[in-house]
């Protein structure tokens, strides 16, 4: 029996035929629409690594216009000290130069130095890269040797209850000195506060050190610690030119009074006790004298500065003092000053009966002091140990510099950038 009604399948097959051509729709508008959705992040993703790499070059060009205007300030700094060392200053035919080309890149600085040695200098730095540029000004200041009550390369001791503090005898109504003490060492123990030292100030140390491992503190009080962030430079001395006296000064059981017509390069000072002890008298003026090997001073043996008089005295060898010897200044630390000239390992054994007042710059040398009394003035050396003796007064007045002293470099007081 034939239960199929006719013309049913037909009726099916055409009830599925437009489901198909829906689908079919369906689907070629999915595959535009993907296209589209990628055809837009692709386009997006173009558009960002295009302005990721615009910013990157602007970033990049940003970064070498500043490299190049810190090498312009750096350049200027360096022609300013080169100019110091010319023998006689003058505040014409200061440092400039225009689109000097940074080396190893495209950017190029330019900087100009206005003022004078009176006023102060101004450094005014241009550095260009590509479409970025960058301006800074800066205020250079000259600087001498004597910047801190104590600064070495390497040791630093101080015995138990020594005070550190400062005055200024130019101007005694000025009871706010900094005082500094410090090195540039990062060794371990490399600064020795003995117990009861009383630091009226900082204690400095080297570029990156622990001031924890660096500072070996036994009981002293201080004001703070810390790490310098820039090494400080101990400029070369350049001894000036003196005549050849052709002789040593040799002073045994009396005393000798020389002024400033005994200015002159001598090959040693020797003061040696007989029956009375030998007394070197600096008297009547500056008095300036290059010794080329060594000072020896016998027991009891002195120089003496007197009043009035000064002595500058330049040290290629090292220096030597019995007991009871020493140096006796009567005037203020800015009139006593003793330049060491000598390699690596030279000796200075300082003493003083009363008091020592005097500065003394001495980058190479090992410093060792014995004073009766108080000691006023700056050192600046190798190393430095405080045997006895009173109090540390760091003079302020031996800030204030000239182009005609000793030491001397220009540093950046304080810069600024557009």
């Amino acid at each position: 029996m034939n239960n199929k009604i006719p013309g049913k399948g037909k009726v099916e097959m055409n009830r599925q035929k437009p489901v198909q051509s829906k689908r079919k729709g369906s689907a070629i508008a999915l595959v535009l629409l993907a296209v589209v959705l990628l055809s837009a992040v692709g386009v997006g993703l173009l558009s960002l690594g295009l302005h990721s790499r615009i910013f990157a070059i602007r970033n990049a060009s940003d970064i070498t216009a500043r490299c190049a205007v810190d090498a312009a300030l750096t350049k200027a700094l360096f022609e300013m000290n080169e100019k110091l060392k010319v023998q006689s200053w003058n505040d014409s035919d200061l440092p400039q130069t225009t689109n000097e080309l940074l080396p190893n890149c495209d950017a190029i600085y330019s900087y100009t130095v206005t003022g004078d040695i009176d006023s102060g200098f101004t450094v005014e730095a241009i550095g260009k890269s590509n479409q970025a540029e960058r301006r800074a000004n800066s205020v250079l200041q000259l600087q001498g040797p004597f910047e801190s009550a104590i600064f070495v390369q390497g040791a630093l001791i101080l015995k138990a209850g020594t005070l550190i503090d400062g005055y200024n005898s130019l101007n005694p109504g000025d009871t706010d000195v900094e005082v500094k003490i410090g090195t540039n060492s990062i060794l371990p123990n490399s600064v020795i506060l003995n117990f009861g030292v009383t630091v009226d100030g900082d204690v400095l140390i080297g570029v990156g050190g622990d001031v924890q491992n660096v500072i070996q503190n036994q009981g002293a009080t201080i004001d703070d610690m810390y790490a310098i962030i820039v090494e400080v430079v101990f400029p070369d001395i350049t001894v000036p030119l003196l005549p050849d006296m052709g002789t040593d000064i040799a002073v045994h059981g009396k005393t000798l009074k020389i002024g400033p017509a005994n200015s002159g390069i001598y090959q040693v000072i020797e003061l040696k006790r007989a029956a009375d002890p030998g007394i070197l008298e600096i008297d009547g003026g500056e008095v300036v004298l290059c010794v080329t090997d060594t000072i020896d001073m016998g027991q009891d043996c002195e120089i003496v500065v007197n009043e009035g008089a000064s002595l500058v005295l330049y040290l290629d060898g090292d220096l030597y003092s019995g007991n009871n010897a020493g140096i006796n200044n009567k005037n203020s630390p800015l009139k006593f000053k003793l330049y060491g000239t000598g390699e690596v390992g030279q000796e200075i054994d300082l003493k003083a009966k009363g008091d020592f007042s005097g500065a003394v710059y001495a980058p190479n040398a090992e410093i060792v002091i014995n004073a009766g009394g108080d000691i006023y003035g700056s050192f600046v050396a190798l190393s430095f140990e405080l045997k006895s003796g009173g109090n540390f007064h760091y003079d302020e007045a031996l800030r204030n510099v000239t182009v005609d002293d000793e030491g001397l470099r220009f540093v950046v007081e304080h810069w600024s950038e557009q």
